[in-house]
């Protein structure tokens, strides 16, 4: 039966190298094996010290730093001098390549230790039925892909014809209306005329705080779905109309 031995905060051999690498400031790709090795077996040495009982796998991987040390320190023929430049395989290389990939899933594992814990701190509900709240608007009616950059756009196209952006006249005059008062005369005008509307049209007195008031009336009937727009096209014109009413023609 296989045990994973997890000894203070080290969970293998490969994990206290990694420890080892990191705390000396070791290069991992040129890995200097004899001070490596003392220092892990020094942590050997403490932990029987301590009467803490040593898995095998890290005796096995103190046997193998031992060994690729003694590779390194054994002195090269004359034979091998000659064929210098051929490449010679570094003892070091199989450990290498265990400890990138062991610190690849290290790093790994603690990101998604942190996005476990982010996501622990949201809460969801299953999707709800919102069936029973859409009976009393038309199915074949809805607010269609004008956005409100796009009513935005509309109204500065309309100040820009009306050259409503500076004073019409010196002649100052206040005259006080309310959204709500405003959107009862829409309301009742896109009655009236039936069918659909330039969004131009619903603007006829030619001042700017009416204009304004008359805009965030749009708006509020939109979100009140009372009202729906329409553009056929970017930049093209949008027409407005009430809720049930029929789409044909334009003013």
């Amino acid at each position: 039966m296989e045990y994973n031995v997890k000894i203070d905060a080290f969970e293998g051999p490969l994990d206290l190298l990694l420890h080892l690498i990191n705390r000396l400031e070791i290069d991992i790709y040129d890995i200097p094996m004899a001070e490596i090795s003392e220092q892990y077996l020094l942590f050997i040495h403490a932990m029987k010290e301590l009467e803490l009982d040593v898995a095998s796998e890290y005796l096995v991987m103190a046997a193998t730093l031992l060994a690729i040390k003694s590779k390194m320190l054994l002195p090269k023929y004359e034979d091998e001098l000659e064929d210098e430049f051929e490449y010679e395989e570094d003892p070091r290389d199989d450990l290498v390549e265990k400890l990138v990939e062991y610190r690849k899933y290290k790093e790994a594992a603690i990101e998604l230790k942190q996005m476990e814990q982010e996501r622990g701190q949201m809460f969801t509900k299953p999707p709800s039925d919102l069936t029973e709240y859409m009976k009393d608007i038309p199915s074949d009616q809805f607010q269609g892909d004008v956005s409100i950059y796009d009513m935005i756009g509309a109204l500065n196209k309309l100040l820009r014809r009306k050259k409503l952006q500076k004073p019409l006249s010196t002649k100052i005059t206040r005259q006080e209306i309310s959204i709500e008062s405003r959107m009862e005369e829409i309301l009742k005008d896109l009655t009236i005329e039936k069918g659909k509307q330039n969004f131009n049209t619903l603007f006829p007195v030619p001042e700017k705080n009416h204009v304004v008031i008359t805009f965030l009336a749009i708006l509020e009937l939109m979100k009140r779905n009372e009202i729906y727009v329409e553009q056929d096209g970017n930049f093209e014109d949008i027409f407005v109309a009430r809720m049930g009413a029929s789409m044909i023609g334009t003013n």
